[in-house]
């Protein structure tokens, strides 16, 4: 069953704020302009939003890094990757003049001073060109062991302004990881303030920008038929799913001193579980709804000392096939030691325990080389009361499940029970589906495309919290250790199924299944 595709109606109120949604013109800098994340995210995200008219006139972008380019080049390049990349691919020659002629690139390595006094006087010429009036953002695509050297060389060279004393803004994106464990996090934070102040620095974590993400609160908040049911008395149990079909790529030197619940669990699933378990904010504005997810993550249940492997699986995928091709184990992959205990997958069942959702199990996990990449939350709810239209039959009526795609095919679906046509009172499974491409005609934007709008407007609603980050790495650095100091190596699974047997003992011992999004 589909849904029909909503008739909008106008909202005044809606289209005043889109209104208001072009900022005002800026610098944004890139550092690290010539890294793989530029080149497939942030230069195609902000030709896209110039495509769609949310770029002001004047908006400046200059590239920093150590490649010998020109402006000239640097064009040229940037041209190719949002022809490759652009959610709004090819690219328009139209709008394209508009947007090279704010191009700019300066060459320098992080630790040079000479190159932090050219990129000041590039500065100062787009402000006068460009009327970009001081307005400044750095965009910090580098890793983490560069953020002290170029913050420090920032602040030393004048280049960051103080909003306590008023005059045009500056502001800071830093991108995940956001440190190794709370130790580093906390040493990432205070170098960060140490330059800039807490509302100055926009801590990027790109699944905030997805669009199902952000429906998460409306879908909570904007409808008067899912809140009264958004609690223990209702939800038997919620399931979050972060499944990769790729491996580690390149990035096998990164991932195996990180290992899969650094890099996806600790950011991308707890920011998703605080979203969906926090209570309604005061307003939709940074601080009220950062609050709340705060506060989420400090009701997480820390994990029995002694029987974390009761609540927590980690795996680790061998030789197998994925999508209809080889794959190689972990140990196989490149720059991965051979003897390496890094988990690339890991399941665990956490309780947040507050008022709303005392005893109900939130099971999460995440992998790579699993068979296809999903990102979906499925809300299990409890049966009804009595088994009305199972006796004498052998069909069991089914839990009704609430199923949130993030990606790919963003949309909801409502699963319940129907009654199959005939004589006999039969029922059925069936779904109510919504999809963005399908109701609104269009696919939503990219999460880059929407993250980078909200540096520009000032809005830091979708982005980590200093305290978020340092709560979150709090509550999960007991596990870490503890798995750091087991000898014995992760559970393994076959490239190309659903993770360790492990995983799923874990959820069948409570009578329960994994959905297969």
């Amino acid at each position: 069953m589909s849904a029909v595709a909503p008739t909008i109606e106008p909202n005044p109120l809606r289209e005043g704020l889109e209104q208001e949604r072009v900022p005002d013109a800026s610098c944004l800098v890139i550092f690290g302009a010539s890294g793989d994340l530029t080149h497939r995210k942030l230069l195609p995200a902000l030709y896209s939003l110039a495509h769609d008219g949310l770029l002001p006139a004047g908006q400046t972008i200059i590239g920093f890094s150590r490649p010998d380019y020109t402006d000239e080049a640097f064009r040229m390049d940037v041209r190719e990757a949002c022809n490759k990349y652009a959610r709004t691919r090819p690219v328009d020659d139209a709008v394209w003049e508009n947007f090279a002629k704010g191009l700019f690139y300066v060459r320098g390595d992080f630790t040079e001073p000479g190159a932090y006094l050219r990129l000041k006087q590039k500065l100062e010429e787009c402000d006068r060109s460009r009327g970009t009036g001081g307005r400044r953002i750095y965009y910090l695509a580098v890793p983490p062991n560069f953020f002290p050297v170029i913050c420090e060389f920032l602040g030393g060279e004048g280049m960051v302004n103080d909003p306590e004393r008023g005059g045009p803004f500056t502001r800071a994106i830093i991108e995940k990881p956001f440190g190794h464990d709370l130790e580093s996090a906390r040493e990432l934070n205070r170098v960060a303030v140490s330059t800039f102040r807490e509302r100055q620095v926009f801590r990027i974590d790109h699944y905030l920008g997805k669009e199902t993400v952000q429906n998460l609160l409306v879908l909570r908040f904007a409808n008067g038929i899912f809140e009264p049911f958004w609690n223990r008395q209702y939800i038997d149990h919620v399931q979050f799913t972060v499944a990769e079909s790729i491996g580690v790529e390149k990035r096998g030197g990164y991932f195996d001193s990180a290992g899969i619940t650094r890099d996806i669990v600790q950011n991308h699933l707890l920011q998703l579980v605080s979203l969906f378990a926090m209570e309604p904010p005061v307003a939709f504005e940074a601080n009220a709804v950062r609050d709340e997810k705060v506060k989420v993550i400090r009701a997480l249940r820390e994990f029995p000392k002694g029987r974390e492997h009761e609540l927590a699986v980690r795996g680790q995928y061998t030789a197998g096939s994925v999508l209809g091709e080889k794959a190689p184990g972990y140990l196989q992959e490149e720059n991965v030691k051979p003897n390496s205990r890094t988990e690339t997958f890991s399941a665990l069942k956490l309780f947040v325990d507050n008022w709303r959702w005392a005893d109900v199990p939130f099971y999460i996990r995440a992998g790579k080389r699993l068979p296809k990449r999903v990102t979906d939350i499925s809300i299990h709810f409890r049966p009804a009361p009595y088994p009305l239209f199972n006796k004498g039959t052998s069909v069991k009526t089914q839990p009704n499940v609430l199923a949130i795609r993030i990606q790919p095919d963003e949309g909801i679906s409502l699963k319940f029970d129907s009654k199959v046509p005939g004589p006999s009172v039969r029922t059925a499974p069936v779904s109510m589906e919504f999809r963005y491409a399908t109701s609104f005609g269009a696919e939503p934007p990219e999460a880059y495309e929407r993250l980078l709008l909200e540096t520009m407007l000032g809005d830091s609603t979708l982005f980590a919290r200093r305290d978020e980050v340092e709560t979150a790495w709090a509550w999960l650095d007991p596990l870490l250790n503890t798995w750091a100091s087991d000898s014995r190596p992760p559970d393994s699974y076959a490239a190309g199924t659903w993770g360790p047997e492990s995983a799923d003992a874990l959820i069948e011992r409570d009578g329960r299944k994994w959905r297969r999004p």
